[in-house]
């Protein structure tokens, strides 16, 4: 019979699955609402409750990402790659180049600012050699994420399992995961997954237009809002006086009137003040529109008298504080300084005014832009996918300091010399000391909203424990999968992990499997660290679905990919990676 805590937990469980699963409110206050409920029943106290913020592993979360983003600003990656990527080279050496070298750096940084770095490399490179960007995003973001798995330090995932491992109470005095022991899976797993993705790539993957390209070359699929406005020059005049209907590159598909439609639309249809034009149209041919007299774009006030105005394409990013906004509401304009001339949904065909369409992520937009807006530092919010932004460059000796100290943190940590936290903290005061980014800047590359889900994610597991859920679970896998040795029970968490993490997210998975999986270790009286393990790696090696990992959702419109295209080539290699993983833990820990 459940206690009454224990159906608590089970009902927050089934709330933070359908809430994900279905997009209903964003993660961070999934998880907020979640925990709320279950401190109000008083099953985690509000210092377990806080304690998650102050996991050391936390911090380094934020550390990580603070100077990856600094790495990524200052240019240093753009360089390496610029001079790597042979325009000449053959399609699957340019693959095998890419996915290797993302896969060794993702090792080491945060793989989500080295997808935003290489998107406008693969896309520049694939446009050249005349092949579709849908044969290669996939394996840039594959590519990080089994790199990100070889490390303590690689993904989040494997940071944050560190540290439910030194806040849980299951085990007294458990060890800490070192940098390192996760090597013996990721490592082979490097060399395997690069060689998967460079034979098996292209025949498993469309060969999709990207999205940038239809907006190119689909004039349907670009759609441009213009405005007659009071005292406008066309007010009167006929379609065909007013020259807007042989307009090179363009053709008027739509106007809107009062709120009523005419698609229909004739030469001589007079136009009237207040009437919405839509064209249907080329990318470059957008300037002609701007210098049209009489024509005023809604979206966009006094950005055409910029002295130099940018079209760039850009995809809103998972947790981009735009998501479920209009674009009226997002207050596009003043806050980035552009406007957004166009909308791509993964196919989807946006009928209503741009002002009054809801941003999602993973949505391309088309923007006109002030010169300046590739200065900006919003990175949170959207990624550049075409190559517009400004390189920072730094001097010789500050680009030595900033390699050299990340990688001695790296030595110290593994080592055990220095904990990797007080090594990142004296790195980051260098830098900023010696000028490669200014203090006023840092905390725009922090990511709220995933330290809000970590620290969410630790009290969920401590209710799981502390209401008997964990064991209650741990309990019932153990009974069905007894007959069928360790192993089976090894491979039975790990599948329930990597589903969830497809379906719902990594760090709602790492929520709720950890805890089972180190109460089942006990009740076995075996080894908790293959467990511990198993849950992270299922966690983090999400090749399924795009929606499970925030590398594969940044790719997912510029790519023009379907759901299913992550199946048909994520299946196979999320198979290679638990059989791969499972082997080598079983034949290691038991």
């Amino acid at each position: 019979m459940l206690s009454f805590d224990q159906i608590v937990v089970f009902l927050v469980i089934a709330f933070i699955l359908i809430s994900l699963y279905k997009e209903l409110i964003g993660p961070a206050f999934t998880f907020l609402i979640g925990v709320m409920i279950l401190g109000i029943f008083e099953i985690v106290t509000p210092k377990e409750i806080l304690a998650g913020f102050a996991n050391e592993q936390l911090v380094v979360v934020i550390l990580l990402l603070l100077i990856g983003d600094i790495i990524r600003r200052t240019g240093l990656l753009d360089a390496y790659f610029a001079k790597i990527f042979d325009k000449n080279s053959s399609k699957k050496t340019f693959l095998f180049k890419m996915t290797a070298s993302v896969a060794g750096f993702s090792a080491f940084l945060n793989n989500t600012p080295l997808v935003a770095i290489m998107m406008p490399y693969v896309n520049n490179w694939s446009k050249s050699n005349g092949i579709s960007p849908s044969k290669m995003l996939i394996p840039l973001s594959y590519a990080t994420i089994i790199g990100g798995t070889a490390t303590l330090i690689g993904t989040s995932t494997n940071l944050i399992v560190n540290g439910m491992v030194i806040e849980q109470k299951i085990i007294p005095n458990m060890e800490k995961i070192h940098m390192f022991d996760f090597a013996w899976v990721g490592l082979p797993m490097i060399v395997i997954g690069v060689l998967y993705l460079v034979f098996f790539s292209d025949k498993l993957l469309p060969n999709h237009q990207s999205k940038v390209d239809e907006f190119n070359n689909d004039a349907q699929n670009y759609i441009v809002e213009v405005q007659i406005r009071k005292n406008s020059s066309l007010i009167g005049k006929t379609i065909e006086e007013a020259r807007l209907r042989n307009l090179q590159g363009l053709f008027l598909v739509e106007i809107i009137r009062d709120d009523q439609r005419y698609s229909a639309i004739s030469p001589d249809t007079l136009l009237l003040e207040n009437d919405y034009l839509y064209f249907a149209g080329k990318t470059e041919m957008v300037a002609e529109l701007l210098h049209f007299d009489g024509l005023t774009f809604p979206q966009i006030g006094l950005l055409k008298r910029k002295t130099k105005i940018e079209v760039v394409e850009i995809v809103i990013t998972h947790n981009s504080s735009l998501i479920s906004r209009t674009v009226k509401e997002a207050n596009f304009r003043g806050k980035y300084d552009a406007a957004i001339l166009g909308i791509q949904r993964n196919g989807e065909r946006l009928s209503e005014k741009i002002g009054e369409i809801k941003l999602k992520a993973g949505d391309l937009l088309l923007l006109l832009a002030g010169s300046d807006l590739n200065k900006r530092d919003d990175v949170l919010d959207f990624y550049f996918i075409s190559k517009v932004k400004e390189i920072n460059e730094i001097p010789l000796p500050k680009a030595i300091t900033l390699i050299a100290g990340v990688l001695l943190a790296i030595v110290l940590s593994a080592t055990g010399i220095m904990s990797l936290f007080l090594a990142l903290i004296i790195l980051l005061v260098i830098i900023l000391s010696i000028g490669i980014v200014s203090p006023k800047d840092v905390h725009r590359s922090i990511d709220y909203n995933l330290i809000l889900i970590i620290g969410m994610s630790l009290a969920l597991g401590t209710a799981m424990v502390n209401s008997g859920v964990a064991q209650l679970i741990s309990h019932t896998i153990i009974y069905s999968l007894s007959g069928f040795g360790p192993f089976a029970i090894l491979a039975g968490i790990y599948f329930v992990t990597s589903i969830l993490a497809a379906y719902v997210t990594n760090k709602a998975a790492l929520a709720i499997s950890f805890p089972i999986s180190l109460t089942m270790a006990v009740d076995m009286g075996v080894n908790p660290l293959p467990f511990v393990l198993a849950v992270a790696f299922a966690s983090a090696a999400n090749f399924m679905t795009p929606i499970g990992y925030q590398t594969n959702l940044m790719i997912y419109g510029p790519g023009g990919y379907k759901f299913k295209d992550f199946f048909m080539i994520g299946a196979p290699l999320s198979f290679i990676y638990m059989v791969v993983a499972l082997s080598v833990l079983y034949l290691m820990y038991f």
